[in-house]
């Protein structure tokens, strides 16, 4: 029997992500749309919630505001997303996910990862990953690219690889080589603010996160920082969780500069307002419940929430929400080192009303 770098057994673990999903979608439904440059999302006071690829080469990115884009992109077309369309091809790429195991975690509507270490059926996850990504063209017109690894971590890696469309493989003993050989801003569950911590204290790449102890990363990252040791290794032992369920959706961020003016807080907020919203949008997901997380210059934290009969409607109710919980509590003499913002008390969007992706999405 096969072992992975840690001695356990080897799985065949696949990331299957669809190509600049929403923007692709709207472009297959639209043939004015294709070689185009692309922007799912609404011009004014919106962001961008995903860019075709022809928008990307000028820097276009999802998260980024509309304006942004524009200034980068003149001929950028917007176009309103359609959340009930998106769900419905979501649906077809799962019921392709589902003949080849049952072991099937998606993480959003264009991704997911499959296990099918014991549903090869004598073939190899590599040619399994190929068939997929030949159905999915088939019944979609769409394109996805695949990541065939013997984890989750570098299942995901590998599906970047060669986007768009293509497909790449990261065998056992080529795991701990192709993990140090990267920028640590390329690692899933590296973010920015981590990784400039990181870059503090000289890791840049995956061999600096390597020659790391573990006790060094746990004083300075915490809990995280056994999982960093382990990924900087090849090593990742979490399962595919096919009935995974999400209790919340969250994002948070660490300044450089303690904010101390109300207005620079408000403007942070937004920015983490319109990625939780992002997240809920593409995983069809609602919530009742407002979190702020707040931690002071000195270190001390604090949180505080406000929860609604009802789900939350819209971006901007829940940015007001959490403007209103940092009211109160963000004069303090030591400034504001993080800001967070979490929505819980979730429930599956109804399909006759999607939620409104950032709920800024109001073309003039």
């Amino acid at each position: 029997m096969t072992t992975g770098p840690a001695g356990e057994r080897v799985r065949r673990i696949v990331h299957v992500d669809m190509d600049a999903f929403y923007a692709s979608v709207e472009q297959r439904d639209n043939p004015e749309l294709r070689g185009r440059p692309v922007a799912v999302g609404g011009i004014q006071r919106g962001v961008v919630a995903a860019a075709s690829y022809e928008a990307r080469r000028y820097g276009v990115r999802s998260a980024m505001p509309s304006m942004r884009a524009m200034r980068l992109c003149p001929e950028l077309v917007f176009v309103k997303p359609r959340f009930d369309v998106y769900r419905a091809v979501s649906q077809q790429v799962r019921a392709i996910f589902a003949e080849y195991t049952p072991l099937v975690e998606p993480l959003s509507l264009d991704e997911a990862y499959l296990d099918l270490t014991d549903h090869l059926a004598g073939r190899t996850a590599t040619r399994i990953a190929q068939e997929i990504r030949a159905r999915i063209r088939q019944a979609t017109g769409l394109t996805a690219s695949a990541g065939v690894s013997y984890n989750k971590f570098l299942a995901k890696l590998a599906s970047d690889q060669r986007k768009p469309d293509g497909l790449f493989v990261i065998p056992p003993e080529a795991g701990a080589a192709f993990v140090q050989g990267l920028p640590i801003g390329r690692f899933h569950g590296i973010g920015p603010a981590t990784a400039a911590r990181m870059q503090a204290h000289g890791i840049l790449t995956g061999a600096d996160l390597a020659r790391q102890s573990l006790e060094f990363l746990t004083a300075r990252f915490g809990k995280s920082g056994s999982y960093y040791w382990h990924i900087a290794r090849g090593i990742d032992t979490r399962e595919v969780k096919p009935n995974r369920i999400r209790k919340s959706i969250g994002a948070e961020n660490t300044y450089f500069e303690d904010l101390r003016d109300l207005a620079a807080a408000h403007e942070a907020l937004a920015e983490l307002a319109d990625k939780v919203w992002r997240h809920a949008a593409s995983a069809a997901r609602r919530g009742r419940t407002v979190t702020l997380k707040v931690k002071y210059g000195d270190f001390r934290q604090i949180t505080r929430a406000r929860s609604l009969p009802r789900a939350v409607e819209s971006r901007d109710e829940m940015l007001e929400m959490a403007r209103d919980l940092l009211a109160p509590v963000f004069a303090d003499p030591h400034g504001v080192r993080l800001l967070g913002i979490t929505l819980s008390g979730l429930e599956e969007a109804r399909q006759d009303e999607p939620p409104r992706q950032l709920g800024l999405f109001d073309q003039a």
